[in-house]
């Protein structure tokens, strides 16, 4: 079972209570890990014990994904609000200014607090932001067509398929380059993830004009993209270099757009390379 963590934020029409599930392992300098949209803090399993090692690590579940709750009324999603709310986590969990390490619209999160000086470093993998309108259209597309599928499957053929390589791909592959790597029991639980996230819809409109435009100076960055990103091609991080001059760029061979699945020793590597 997961911890819980209750803090207020701010809305127009007054403070609301927020919670969030998330996980915590190891010790050392704080890093906070950072998901995708519709997807969860499990995402994370393959490289948690590595960065765990070297780092007190908190995996948390956005709101309205995985185990933590919708965001309540009057708090509209979007940047205007994550951001915010991944503040006011650290301060009810007494976390000073973590190390962030965020895929998809996590690396974008990861990069906007950056960009706030509210972290000391940051990982973003295949972030979101750094498209065209037709990429993102294309991306947005990908998404939709994923979360029909979950919601379509009835749970028992979910289990089914998931309990073969092949099945697994069918259901993964958009997001995984390997996606036999998954373990039967992570794909059924994030497939059902997908099909439970009650912030999905609002997210992914609240994206539609999102744009990452501005530089992160004096502060370690590194943007990394997997070669075999399906949902977000990886010319965006060139983009993504152009827009933050100072940031690593890193290329993940055979990686998907989830890469810590297809490559846990490289992604962590990374993740760990650009806290030191």
């Amino acid at each position: 079972m997961p911890a819980e963590v209750s803090f207020g934020v701010e809305s127009p029409s007054g403070p609301r209570t927020v919670r969030i599930a998330y996980e915590r392992l190891g010790a050392g300098e704080p890093l906070l890990l950072l998901h995708g949209i519709g997807h969860h803090r499990q995402a994370w399993g393959p490289v948690l014990e590595i960065l765990a090692a070297e780092h007190d690590v908190i995996a948390v579940d956005l709101p309205g994904f995985g185990e933590s709750p919708a965001l309540p009324d009057g708090l509209a999603y979007g940047l205007p609000t994550f951001v915010p709310v991944l503040a006011a986590i650290c301060d009810a969990l007494e976390i000073e200014r973590p190390h962030v390490a965020g895929n998809s619209l996590g690396g974008l999160l990861a990069l906007e607090l950056g960009r706030e000086k509210l972290v000391r470093s940051v990982t973003a993998l295949s972030p979101a932001g750094f498209w065209t309108a037709a990429e993102r259209r294309y991306a947005f597309g990908t998404l939709l067509a994923m979360r029909r599928g979950a919601r379509l499957l009835p749970p028992p053929v979910i289990e089914r398929l998931s309990a073969s390589a092949a099945g697994r791909t069918a259901l993964t592959s958009t997001i995984y380059a390997r996606p036999w790597r998954r373990s039967p029991e992570a794909v059924v639980a994030e497939t059902l993830a997908l099909r439970h996230a009650t912030g999905f819809g609002a997210t992914l409109t609240a994206g539609r004009d999102v744009l990452f435009r501005d530089d992160v100076p004096d502060l370690p960055v590194t943007v990394a993209w997997g070669t075999q990103d399906r949902i977000l091609l990886r010319r965006q991080g060139i983009r993504a270099k152009q827009t933050i001059p100072g940031a690593r760029l890193v290329r993940l061979p055979g990686c998907g757009h989830v890469p810590m699945n297809d490559d846990p020793a490289l992604v962590a590597r990374v993740i760990l390379d650009t806290c030191r």
